[in-house]
């Protein structure tokens, strides 16, 4: 049996690791995590913000650029980091790209009284990614509303099939806290995961589906979006899941500084490069994925040592 959770008992998450592995991942530099990089798992580093978040908002132009009427395809993205979504507008607009034939897939949306929210909910992610990407760019340029899938308790089989008839080329996001992409937290330590979580295996069988956030997911998100105010922020949401995420032919994740903390950073990227996936660390199951891709800006990066304020 695994020890218990530091900060949340009836979760499971990093805190219940081997001390050595959390160890060694603390320790690593910015050259020790280029040094891990192998085939199928790359690290880049930017400079500064702009370079970051052009380079963030050119993988939405890319995909998009990509697609046909006769070979779809496009990008699944989230809201976190969101910086981007403004310049891939900008980007589309004054290049006059077409992205007609492109479609967008958003990662998760938040559950209330078991509904998805709508875009008159203030922390809706739908009503962010409109405002600050599709609504900017130009009508004669843009993709019609049928080819932007949200994910929704309404359509979650229609949002999961989509991914078998359209090409994902890229499935962009963040990390949070408990170091998932979009919302696949570590789960809940009951049942038959009471002793340890559930296997990697187990894990990856998980599609498109509504599920309680973790504790630290919702206080990163009243930190990022609320203003603190935790009771503001759903409890449940509906999130992309590791079958859909399998289906996309590149995973990029975009760590600003600000959503994870210098140790998250680290973690993830130490357990992906040795291969150990488990599902306290939902990011580690990227381990046995053909293609990804950690970004970071690295003035963010900082470090794991103590420092008192």
């Amino acid at each position: 049996m695994r020890g218990q959770s530091k900060v949340a008992k009836g979760w499971w998450d990093y805190t219940t690791l081997d001390r050595e592995l959390l160890d060694d991942a603390a320790r690593l530099t910015a050259e020790d995590l280029l040094a891990l990089q192998r085939p199928g798992f790359s690290i880049k580093f930017y400079e500064t913000r702009e370079d970051f978040f052009l380079a963030e908002a050119l993988e939405y132009v890319q995909a998009f650029s990509a697609s046909t009427a006769d070979n779809p395809a496009g990008i699944c993205g989230p809201i976190g980091p969101t910086e981007q979504l403004p310049l891939a507008a900008r980007l589309i607009n004054e290049q006059e790209i077409d992205i007609r034939d492109a479609h967008f897939w958003g990662m998760d949306e938040w559950v209330v009284d078991g509904k998805s929210v709508d875009e008159s909910h203030p922390l809706s992610f739908k009503r962010a990614a409109m405002e600050l990407l599709f609504n900017r760019i130009d009508k004669k340029l843009r993709m019609p509303e049928g080819h932007l899938h949200f994910p929704t308790t309404d359509t979650i089989e229609e949002f999961s099939s989509s991914f078998d008839s359209i090409r994902c080329l890229c499935m962009q996001g963040g990390q949070g806290e408990t170091k998932h992409w979009a919302f696949n937290d570590p789960p809940e330590r009951t049942g038959a995961y009471s002793e340890n979580p559930p296997t990697p295996e187990e894990y990856r069988k998980l599609r498109t589906r509504v599920l309680e956030v973790h504790p630290m997911t919702m206080i990163q998100n009243a930190r990022t979006s609320g203003g603190g105010v935790i009771t503001n922020v759903p409890s449940h949401a509906v999130t992309v899941g590791p079958v859909e995420t399998w289906k996309s032919q590149r995973v990029s994740i975009w760590h600003t500084g600000w959503h994870d903390n210098p140790f998250g950073m680290r973690l993830s990227a130490y357990m992906i490069a040795k291969q150990i996936p488990d599902t306290a660390v939902p990011m580690s199951l990227l381990a046995d994925h053909p293609d990804v891709t950690f970004h970071y800006l690295l003035p963010n990066l900082g470090s794991c040592s103590v420092e008192m304020h």
